[in-house]
């Protein structure tokens, strides 16, 4: 399987995907260390995880060099990601003990009752390439601190950066048993599917999400999926600074060239304050630097998948056909490499395909509205459920239109963001079940109810 450089569209090296029997015996090494991974003390396993954390840091340059190589995105970025990652591992060591310990409901003479959390035992985490850290954290991490072991495959598109998460756990001295890694595209996820897991975490598209789910179903084990969204943004009339406000919705849209599950992707605009908005939107987007993820100071750089480009084509074709107007952007960049100019269209429709279907890529839709009611009804109009966002100075007002959304986060004056005390989860076609928080803790752990008399 040769490993693509998006920026320059060379290869960078060549892997050998992983053939059904080394998948098998991967998994019988993950098997035979379970239980002794399993009873290990917490703070034991916490003591291997501390070590993985400081190495993230210590090894910070080189892994982001690796990231910013096979995936294309910008270098302080892929420093962002880890430091990022980092976070989140340090708050899932905090709370460990807290959410994973046995929690006592009855406790007198006559009666004791209590709750236990065992691990599910051999766990499959099939991964995402656009934040392969992050993502990857919010799924080995609990895993491995609830005893669990795991099958870790990354997407094909961030291969290197999984065998440098490996290394870092045989670094710190985690057992080979309890981390194994699956190197492979679409056909070695399938042949994962096959085989005897004890719970499947999947990070991706609502399309491989729904193909995993049916695949897995009759396995009767734990399936969390994290999917894509779709996700809206309303800017009310009463907002305070409308140009602070545009410059911070904007980077929510585009980070990451808008590669990230919970990016903003449509954005509803009060017709009070939408002329002033745009105009600085548009000023925002435009200062942006491009070019090469290796230059400093670049905002935008490579997508990466090739295939991208030509959805986002597609969609700018869509929405140009049923009348939406391009302020900038719109086409793709000079050159080799994956490469998209930052796009953005006024004048669109929840008709078109940039309002409805996830664009995964630097293109944004803004559509003026008339009040909040048409804005809640616009926003409800979508088969996502990920995150919705409201930009008000009145708390009241936002968290009201936010009720009214389907959405597994709710923003108020803030986008795209995911922190590690709070559940992350999706509905309706964004996912099932949740990472993160005390949920994300103990989504690795089948509960156990005592009953003791005596």
């Amino acid at each position: 399987m040769n490993i693509i450089n998006p920026a320059t569209a060379e290869i960078i090296t060549t892997v050998q995907e992983d053939s059904r029997s080394a998948l098998e015996e991967k998994y019988l090494v993950l098997k035979a260390e379970q239980i002794s991974w399993s009873k290990k003390s917490l703070l034991e396993r916490l003591a291997v995880v501390h070590r993985f954390y400081d190495l993230l840091e210590a090894d910070q340059e080189r892994l982001a060099e690796v990231l910013t190589s096979e995936v294309g995105k910008p270098l302080q970025q892929s420093r962002n990601e880890i430091n990022g990652a980092r976070t989140r591992i340090q708050w899932m060591m905090n709370n460990a003990e807290k959410y994973l310990s046995e929690e006592w409901v009855t406790d007198t003479e006559e009666l004791k009752e209590k709750i236990s959390y065992d691990p599910l035992g051999v766990v499959c985490n099939i991964s995402a390439w656009n934040y392969p850290y992050l993502v990857g954290v919010n799924v080995f991490v609990p895993a491995l601190i609830a005893g669990n072991t795991v099958l870790y495959k990354p997407s094909e598109y961030a291969t290197l950066t999984g065998l440098e998460i490996e290394r870092l756990w045989r670094k710190a001295g985690l057992p080979d048993g309890a981390f194994q890694i699956a190197v492979g595209g679409k056909s070695v996820g399938e042949e994962l599917l096959a085989m005897d897991f004890d719970g499947y975490f999947f990070t991706g598209s609502y399309k491989t999400g729904k193909h995993i789910y049916e695949r897995v179903a009759l396995k009767m084990v734990p399936c969390q999926l994290e999917l894509g969204g779709k996700d809206p943004l309303y800017v009310a009339d009463d907002v305070n600074d409308v140009a602070a406000v545009a410059a911070g919705t904007a980077d929510g849209a585009f980070y990451n060239n808008g590669q990230s599950c919970c990016s903003v992707e449509r954005i509803y605009v009060h017709e009070q304050v939408y002329e002033g908005y745009l105009d600085a939107f548009l000023k925002e987007v435009q200062s942006w630097k491009q070019g090469k993820p290796t230059e400093e100071g670049v905002y935008i750089a490579a997508l990466t998948r090739k295939e991208q480009l030509a959805v986002l084509e597609a969609q700018v074709a869509d929405a140009l056909a049923k009348g939406a107007l391009l302020l900038t952007g719109g086409k793709r960049g000079v050159g080799p490499g994956y490469y998209f100019e930052p796009t953005v269209l006024s004048n669109v429709t929840n008709g078109m395909k940039v309002m409805q279907e996830e664009s995964f890529g630097p293109i944004i839709g803004i559509m003026k509205v008339q009040d909040d009611n048409e804005a809640i009804a616009l926003m409800q109009d979508t088969e996502y459920g990920l995150t919705a966002a409201v930009y008000s100075s009145n708390g009241d007002r936002a968290q009201k239109i936010l009720s009214q959304i389907d959405s597994g986060s709710g923003y108020w004056n803030c986008c795209d963001r995911v922190s590690a005390g709070l559940p992350w989860s999706g509905r309706k076609h964004s996912g099932i079940g949740a990472t993160l928080s005390h949920q994300g803790l103990r989504a690795f752990t089948k509960t156990r109810a005592w009953h003791m008399r005596g």
